[in-house]
């Protein structure tokens, strides 16, 4: 391949697509895609296959909604704006404000043409990175349960919680728990529960019969409520890698650098922001400590760093053992890299932007898009 290129696979996209369905239907929720982890509209066809709705973070996810996805958004923001919100309301079927104020600001406005909702902090979330925790002490998200007058507003008709980040079900079931013992006096008063993202139910290790057998008791408990839960990273989860190549080996007090066409700041974001170790087809990580001492050391057998090509000086991240000598012009295969990236890239510097693909069931590779010098170009204007 030319070029560096990320690659959805449509027979794991549709796997997992096929097991949210499923866990939708058996534990009688609505599962919709949240675009902040993916957002790849020429994919759409197929999601309309499986699911029918979508949740929005902004009015630009939201036109996408309804424009490509062809259903209303379920949106929500940290803020909306005077010069926005009619547009927002406009492509959404819920419509969830942050705060009282934002409420008391805009709820005039919405009227009947959207489901209103409000986010309610927990001041639960086992989220250990605090970048990912949204009930971190002093969170900008959602009213909490001392902030509530005890009749709400009539025209609020739901709640929406949001506390998990590729979570597993007994996270759920013990953060359901805390959201019941500080909210649920007020469910009798709602039509709709939304338990936000992070339900990383295509995970192989999740239990997902633990999943649906906590829904079914939601519902045996309140009866009226409607459950929808907005995962993104679930339904992109391992449905496809970056393919990177070498283009140079540098190296410097016997550490050795591939440096590649791709970058983790621009490409890869959450390797750095959470961070985390992507794995990396035909090597294994290993830790600095066993690479060696930096000074007087002699290169380490098929050791490297992988280097982005940027000027940003920790664009790297280290370290990987090979089974042989990189070579330049050797693809760098980065597994898992669909969700949470084509979203979250940007074109600082001006590197040449990933493509992206889509590997068929046939087993042909679709390019369903390519970026260019206009592409930067354009994003300066």
């Amino acid at each position: 391949m030319p070029t560096p290129i990320y690659i959805i696979e449509e027979q794991k996209l549709r796997r997992n697509l096929q097991l949210i369905s499923d866990v939708a239907r058996r534990a009688d929720v609505e599962i919709i895609l949240a675009f902040k982890a993916f957002a790849l509209w020429k994919t759409f066809p197929i999601f309309r296959e499986y699911i029918n709705s979508t949740t929005a973070s902004s009015l630009s996810e939201a036109r996408l909604a309804l424009e490509q996805f062809g259903a209303k958004a379920h949106t929500f923001s940290p803020a909306y704006t005077d010069d926005e919100i009619d547009t927002i309301i406009d492509c959404s079927s819920h419509l969830t404000f942050n705060s009282l104020s934002q409420y008391e600001r805009f709820h005039d406005r919405v009227g009947r043409r959207a489901s209103i909702g409000l986010r309610v902090n927990p001041e639960y979330s086992e989220v250990e990175t605090l970048l990912y925790n949204p009930c971190a002490p002093g969170t900008r998200f959602g009213v909490s349960c001392d902030k509530l007058p005890d009749v709400l507003p009539a025209d609020i008709e739901g709640f929406h919680c949001h506390c998990h980040c590729e979570s597993g079900a007994d996270v759920l079931e013990r953060t359901l728990s805390n959201i019941e013992e500080k909210f649920a006096r007020w469910f009798p008063q709602l039509k709709w529960l939304n338990l936000g993202g992070g339900h990383l139910m295509t995970r192989k290790d999740y239990d997902v019969e633990l999943l649906i057998r906590i829904m079914k008791g939601l519902h045996e408990r309140y009866p009226w409520l409607k459950i929808i839960l907005e995962p993104g990273s679930a339904f992109a989860w391992q449905t496809g890698p970056l393919v990177s190549h070498v283009v140079d080996v540098v190296e410097d007090k016997g550490i050795r650098t591939a440096i590649l066409d791709v970058s983790f700041t621009c490409h890869m974001p959450d390797c750095l922001e959470m961070p985390y170790f992507p794995e990396v087809r035909g090597a294994r990580h290993i830790s600095e400590d066993a690479v060696g001492p930096l000074n007087n050391a002699r290169p380490s057998s098929f050791v490297y760093r992988l280097g982005g090509n940027s000027c940003l000086s920790g664009d790297f991240m280290a370290s990987w053992q090979f089974d042989h000598e990189l070579q330049v012009g050797e693809e760098i295969i980065f597994e898992d890299m669909i969700h949470y990236t084509t979203v979250k890239t940007n074109m600082f510097n001006g590197i040449t932007h990933p493509s992206i693909g889509m590997l068929h069931e046939d087993g042909t590779l679709e390019v369903l898009r390519r970026f260019g010098y206009e592409d930067y170009r354009d994003r300066m204007d």
